[in-house]
């Protein structure tokens, strides 16, 4: 049986226009558009940046 893909999607799909990243998880629309295509170590390459991303959004502001 296949298993899903991790993803940290959580549907909040906003891209901030400043940084190009989504304000739900951080990744960018490339990433986004590629995910189903990354290989698992990619992925989790990807998500390791996230958190990150995500701080410095709301150290800008454009997260609550």
């Amino acid at each position: 049986m296949h298993q899903p893909i991790k993803t940290p999607c959580v549907k909040v799909c906003v891209v901030d226009g400043q940084t190009g990243n989504c304000l739900g998880c951080g990744r960018t629309l490339t990433e986004i558009a590629r995910w189903a295509r990354l290989c698992d170590a990619e992925r989790d390459a990807v998500m390791a940046m996230l958190p990150k991303r995500i701080a410095a959004l709301k150290s800008a502001g454009k997260l609550g």
